[in-house]
């Protein structure tokens, strides 16, 4: 009887280190196919914004398409002409890049 009690006990640490391991695979998984991708993403976003010129192609955050006038490195802000006669100023970090009015590959 004692034998099966101390065999039980274990068992039940050999559990313990096993669901650790789980728990650390988990991680490791969701590290691998979640946060990764998503940092190398938010890096190529800051990289575009950092090397932003005049007449490039951009899309706001708020959903606008216009094309880049100037940038102001002082105030942080990019002035984007959307319309003939119209110039709107955002923030440098709501600018993004536009991939809708770039040509299509055949």
């Amino acid at each position: 009887m004692t034998s099966i009690i101390l065999a039980a006990q274990a068992a039940q640490g050999g559990s313990g280190m096993s669901m650790i391991l789980m728990m650390v695979a988990i991680f490791a998984i969701m590290w691998l196919f979640m946060i990764r991708p998503q940092q190398k993403k938010q890096k190529e976003i800051r990289n575009f914004q950092n090397q932003l010129t005049e007449g490039t192609q951009v899309v706001t955050g708020g959903g606008i398409y216009g094309t880049v006038k100037s940038i102001d490195l002082a105030k942080n802000t990019v002035d984007v002409k959307i319309a003939r006669d119209v110039v709107i100023t955002v923030d440098k970090s709501y600018v993004f890049k536009d991939t809708a009015s770039t040509p299509l590959q055949k």
